[in-house]
């Protein structure tokens, strides 16, 4: 389908005498002429980043629409604007289908122009585009639906069925290396798949566990299963998208779908993990959370343990922040004390403080384990 969008995109470029650029509604790059013209102002910034990085920013995005072109049902003229980095006017021709947008073709305006005979020949074309768009949203409607069930069903056969109808829309892709990312909290409906480097499919889900905040699923597809790179570049990309807040989880590369659920549990675990960690940045893999591999697994009442419920009183922030920074130091004082910016005897009075909190003797191993494991299961 991609050859098809850039026959129609170069039978554009060809009726108007100029290189023309397919963008889908969310303005992400879709296909684009060929461009050889000498002048330099005709790949002005907004031009150039659309290509280098198939999409506009937010800021872009609402300029051009300030113009109308979500409404138009016929070419819109849009002046220079050097200030935005446009430096050259555009021809924005609407790709609608049904009366709904679904994309632009832009070219670069020049006097005299187009005839208007032109233009409307090229509106002819831009409606073909539609009815691909169209059919293409359809297809990744059905894709999202099977890979969201996939992830969530609840008896083995509906994911079993899911799995296969899943199987069969993706083709060879299919048995071929993947990874499943996990972006929470997610605030709305899936991007296109065409936004999302190397994705095969994107489903909107509520994350494992009771209550589960509303997530984005995004299933990656990898050069080998011992590259990831594809699925981190695709998560940076949809936590910018998802706003301040938003962390994602990578789960273990896989073969093939059967793993799926499995793989959304490993995401969605690292997801929470970088949540409650900074250290793991906003993106981070299943194989580097360490002990929350295991915490996350566990029912969120667990973190409430009797003994350390005082210590997690708001009112003992600071003992509770003490006692896990002591235990990730393996109990080293010096180490805890520079770590934190206390003297040492501020730190040897805050836990003996934990221990008249808890009841926990922070020499015995039983009770430093039951300790670390409730403070980073509260963080949870």
């Amino acid at each position: 389908m991609k050859r098809d969008y850039q026959e129609l995109v170069d039978e554009i470029s060809g009726l108007l005498g100029a290189p023309a650029t397919l963008e889908n509604r969310d303005f992400g790059l879709v296909a684009f002429g060929a461009h050889d013209s000498d002048d330099d102002t005709a790949m002005d910034p907004v031009r150039t980043r659309s290509i280098l990085t198939r999409r506009s920013t937010p800021a872009v995005r609402a300029w051009f629409e300030g113009f109308g072109i979500t409404r138009a049902t016929g070419p819109v003229r849009i002046p220079p604007a050097p200030e935005a980095g446009v430096f050259r006017a555009r021809i924005c021709l609407p790709v609608r289908h049904r009366g709904v947008v679904l994309g632009y073709v832009w070219l670069l305006d020049a006097a005299p122009g187009p005839t208007e005979e032109r233009l409307e020949a090229a509106m002819e074309v831009a409606a073909r585009i539609g009815v691909l768009l169209s059919e293409e949203a359809r297809a990744g409607t059905d894709l999202s639906r099977e890979f969201g069930a996939a992830l969530t069903a609840g008896a083995d056969w509906q994911r079993d069925m899911a799995v296969a109808a899943l199987r069969e829309s993706l083709g060879r892709d299919a048995e071929g290396p993947h990874t499943v990312v996990c972006v929470s909290p997610w605030p709305d409906e899936p991007p296109s798949v065409r936004t999302v480097p190397s994705a095969a499919a994107l489903s909107s889900v509520a994350a494992p566990g009771p209550a589960g905040p509303p997530s984005l699923a995004a299933l990656i597809r990898l050069r080998s299963a011992d590259a990831l790179a594809p699925a981190r570049t695709a998560a940076d990309r949809l936590c910018s998208t998802a706003g301040r807040g938003a962390t994602a989880g990578i789960a273990t590369a896989r073969r093939g779908l059967a793993d799926l659920a499995a793989a959304w549990h490993e995401a969605s675990a690292a997801a929470r993990a970088a949540a409650a960690e900074a250290r793991f940045g906003v993106v981070t893999e299943w194989s580097a959370i360490g002990p929350y591999r295991m915490l996350t697994a566990l029912p969120a009442e667990s973190a409430a343990d009797p003994a350390v419920r005082a210590l997690l009183a708001p009112a003992h922030t600071d003992l509770a922040r003490t006692a896990e920074v002591f235990l990730d130091c393996a109990g080293q004082a010096s180490r805890t004390a520079a770590a934190l910016g206390i003297h040492r005897q501020t730190l040897y009075y805050r836990l003996s403080r934990v221990h008249q909190l808890t009841g926990l003797d922070l020499n015995d191993g039983e009770d430093r384990l039951l300790l670390h494991m409730a403070l980073k299961g509260a963080r949870l």
